[in-house]
């Protein structure tokens, strides 16, 4: 069974490396600067209101992690749950460990009025899990202003 729990401060190097892995792979559209891997877990770390990291563990091994971003969404009248990083170890996939943590993820944010996601157009596997849970694409096209 999957254990999920938030990040402690003994989580940096395990974390680091798996997002370094995770901001490599086919599932994100552009690398970002290592800086802001230990920018976000400080954050953490000083428990921001706005985020959330957690780790995933089975049997004890640290198998992955998911960021969370926390908003308010006029639209969606509510609670936004933003899925920023979801990441399991290549060797640990196919093996329903997304299943359970959106079955956590729900059950952790019962009141939130959306829980959103965003996804490569390449990633067709993560896709497939996503609309199993109830995701539906967005007909907005995304812009950003990056002021670093």
């Amino acid at each position: 069974m999957l254990k999920i729990r938030d990040f402690i401060p003994q989580d940096w190097e395990e974390y680091n490396t798996m997002s370094q892995e995770f901001y490599s792979s086919e599932a994100v559209c552009h690398t970002i600067p290592k800086e802001n891997f230990r920018k976000t877990f400080d954050a953490l770390m000083d428990n921001t209101p706005y985020a959330r990291g957690v780790m995933l563990e089975l049997d004890g091994v640290i198998v992955g992690y998911g960021l969370l971003a926390l908003t308010w969404s006029n639209e969606a009248g509510g609670l936004t749950v933003w899925s920023e990083e979801l990441y399991i170890k290549e060797e640990y996939r196919c093996r329903k460990l997304g299943s359970q943590y959106f079955e956590w993820l729900f059950r952790e944010y019962p009141d939130a009025a959306r829980h959103r996601l965003e996804i490569s157009a390449s990633n067709d596997r993560a896709s497939h899990l996503y609309l199993k849970y109830g995701f539906d694409f967005l007909d907005y096209r995304s812009m950003i202003r990056d002021l670093h």
